[in-house]
């Protein structure tokens, strides 16, 4: 489904939704985030994903990670595939940051592998071909490890807490 819960086409990146019997019926004593996730008698997953014609759905990344460029909707995991490929990135994050123009603009923030050395202008140039015009990073922060939570996730919202302080991000999930 779209932002607006409407269907989208086969091959397009939408929230994957589900119903059934088998699954919750609401988080314990959180009926605000309940109602959220399980409106118009589905449950709203988070995660976003592609279904193929022949009914397989690939998740690409989460919703709430997505970054709104203007009328664009950019997923950090595309992104973040692309720098992964980069010689000198040993780890890369993606997240959004303001920016007065578009909303929101791409940022990297990668560790380098041991030994190595890039700049943000080569880590950008890199992106060039690879990517969209509103895909490829605008900024990128060098760090010597990403947070992460017990089971490995990368903590997204620890990252985007610095750069939004003040703020109000324009997007769902925030």
């Amino acid at each position: 489904m779209d932002e607006d819960d409407n269907p989208v086409p086969n091959g397009t990146i939408g929230e994957i939704i589900a119903r059934g019997p088998q699954l919750m019926r609401g988080y314990w004593n959180l009926p605000d985030e309940s109602a959220e996730a399980l409106r118009g008698g589905w449950m709203h997953t988070g995660d976003a994903g592609i279904l193929d014609d022949e009914g397989y759905i690939y998740v690409q990344d989460r919703v709430k990670d997505m970054i709104v460029s203007g009328a664009e909707n950019i997923y950090p995991r595309v992104v973040e595939e692309v720098l992964f490929k980069h010689p000198a990135i040993a780890d890369a994050a993606v997240i959004g940051v303001p920016d007065e123009q578009w909303g929101e603009t791409v940022k990297a923030i990668v560790v380098l592998r041991e030994g190595a050395a890039a700049s943000d202008e080569e880590i950008m140039e890199f992106c060039r071909d690879k990517l969209g015009g509103f895909e490829r990073p605008r900024s990128v922060d060098f760090v010597n490890m990403l947070p992460r939570n017990p089971t490995g996730k990368v903590l997204k919202r620890q990252l985007r807490e610095p750069y939004w302080a003040g703020h109000k991000r324009r997007v769902a999930g925030s």
